[in-house]
């Protein structure tokens, strides 16, 4: 077990880079990115990094210099024999070769572009731009660097004991919660929390934690090189940037209504079983469901990402009763904000009645509150998203509309296009 406060006392050290290998992020951003090399290799996509906690001023926190080398280090990366092994040969949700042999050609001699980094009231602005399968797998990465540079910020002016004991609080906390955890029958939960994890070190801790107190209740982990590393399930399949992507290139509003659906269909032809799961709330569950094709009732389940859990899920069991479907055969996986308690409570709502399933993220990875003076390692909400489109702006609504992004002239558009109503205002914690 690697001793966390000795290597954070010395995190100087080279063999520290924060970002240690381009699997070192989400398995769907891979499974997106193969998608995209196939169908829109040529779109131009910009990539921005987006603070919503404005309180917490990056720039302020975080040297400029450490930030480059950061960066920079994570363009020198290139995948490894033993990583390109462990994607051409190995089975995923029990598909061999998920990897097409074209696109782990392209990913085994592929650079990440270039980026442009500046300073504006207290916070970053990073942004990415190039051709959409290079520039995308640029997110989780970015997001690493920014949430571990604030870590290492913050704790860098500890000494080695206050580490110790900073660490071994933070290991209790986290074991508690897996205590209760394995308490409940039937529980499945993966690992979804390398965007906005602690650091690499100790979200590796989590997940051996996970497979020593969960079990067979655990089933994996979305990041990549800890899967490989672990001997455990890489979990994912697709995000909102697919679909904010398709829709920004729409040129008609009748494209546009279609773009979120033509999405799924490039995927349904890519991809079956576990890997058909549909993430409806980039445009709003209610009327994406509403409108959308009875093929898409057949998909394997849905993951809700947004807005009131409970909700989204009794929204899907309507939609699956309503097209024949038995809801009792079909995944529903609550992926947003999730702690033991909610945790907890979703599933004792929705067990018998859909097969439940859970992607702990933040709470799982970075919840280090009330661990030092002044709240200053509380998680805080970051995130790095496609902002443009061969030129023209990407939308985002969300079942929240507090996560919504965009112009505001596209983002009413969009909420006349997708008859997107009055919405309840929740919180955003992470």
């Amino acid at each position: 077990m690697v001793d966390i406060a000795t290597r954070v006392h010395n995190h100087k050290w080279k063999i520290d880079p924060i970002v240690r290998s381009l699997i070192d992020t989400d398995f769907y951003k891979l499974l997106m990115c193969q998608s995209v090399f196939r169908n829109r290799p040529e779109t131009s996509v910009t990539f921005s990094l987006i603070n919503r906690t404005k309180s917490i001023r990056l720039a302020d926190l975080i040297d400029e210099g450490e930030l480059r080398e950061q960066l920079d280090h994570i363009r020198t990366l290139r995948l490894s024999r033993g990583e390109s092994t462990f994607l051409r040969g190995n089975t995923f949700y029990g598909k061999r070769q998920m990897f097409r042999p074209d696109f782990m050609d392209w990913f085994e001699g592929m650079q990440l572009p270039p980026y442009h980094l500046e300073k504006h009231d207290g916070q970053y602005e990073l942004t990415f731009e190039g051709k959409w399968p290079e520039v995308m797998l640029w997110e989780i990465p970015a997001l690493a660097v920014l949430m571990e540079l604030r870590s290492r910020a913050v704790l860098g002016s500890m000494g080695k004991f206050e580490l110790q004991v900073l660490y071994a609080r933070a290991m209790t906390k986290l074991w508690a919660k897996i205590e209760k955890l394995r308490q409940i029958d039937g529980l499945k939960l993966a690992d979804f929390g390398t965007r906005r994890r602690h650091s690499f070190l100790w979200q590796d801790w989590a997940v051996q934690a996970l497979i020593e107190g969960m079990g067979s209740k655990f089933i994996g982990t979305s990041n990549c090189l800890i899967a490989m590393r672990r001997e455990v399930e890489a979990i994912g399949t697709n995000a909102h940037e697919l679909p904010m992507v398709y829709s920004a290139l729409a040129r008609s509003d009748a494209e546009l209504a279609q773009a979120p659906y033509q999405v799924l269909a490039d995927w349904h032809e890519e991809h079956d079983g576990n890997l058909r799961i549909i993430l409806p709330d980039t445009y709003g569950t209610e009327g994406f469901l509403a409108r959308a094709p009875d093929w898409l009732a057949t998909w394997t389940g849905i993951r809700i990402d947004s807005g009131d859990p409970a909700t989204g899920a009794e929204t899907a069991i309507r939609w699956w009763q309503a097209h024949g479907e038995d809801p009792r055969g079909k995944l529903v996986i609550f992926s947003d904000g999730l702690d033991v308690d909610k945790i907890a409570e979703l599933h004792a709502q929705f067990k018998g009645r859909v097969k439940v399933s859970f992607g702990w993220g933040t709470m799982l990875t970075n919840d280090f509150r009330g661990l030092a003076e002044g709240d200053r390692l509380a998680p805080f909400s970051l995130v790095c998203k496609a902002i443009s489109a061969d030129g023209r702006p990407t939308v985002k609504l969300s079942d929240n509309p507090n996560k919504a992004m965009g112009p505001a002239d596209e983002i009413a558009r969009y909420k006349r296009v997708f008859g997107v109503g009055q919405q309840a205002a929740l919180d955003v914690v992470v």
